[in-house]
């Protein structure tokens, strides 16, 4: 499973990262073959808009790609979010499948 991490509008930290790594490395025991994950950390920066902090998670599978997008105040809080998404979505199209 090769894996991207990008930060847009700031530098990650390392805890931030390895966050995202631990996660990612569960969404194997979900699908067997998934062939890349995209992340995508994003500051967005809209002085209005208190949520600011988005997490896009990309992940590549033969035949399919899906893409969950979610934002809070926080960066573990948006990518939690964004990975149960994808976790749920994942699952949905693997029950899909063996139907």
């Amino acid at each position: 499973m090769n894996v991207r991490i990008q930060s847009v509008h700031f530098e990650a930290d390392s805890k931030l990262i390895e966050h995202v790594n631990r996660k990612l490395e569960k969404l194997g025991t979900f699908h067997d073959k998934i062939v890349g994950v995209e992340v995508f950390l994003v500051l967005d920066n809209v002085v209005h808009n208190i949520k600011d902090k988005v997490a896009e998670i990309k992940v590549h599978i033969p035949k399919h790609t899906f893409f969950v997008k979610h934002q809070s105040k926080a960066f573990e809080e948006s990518f939690d979010l964004a990975f149960d998404s994808m976790v749920n979505r994942i699952k949905r199209q693997k029950e899909k499948a063996m139907a």
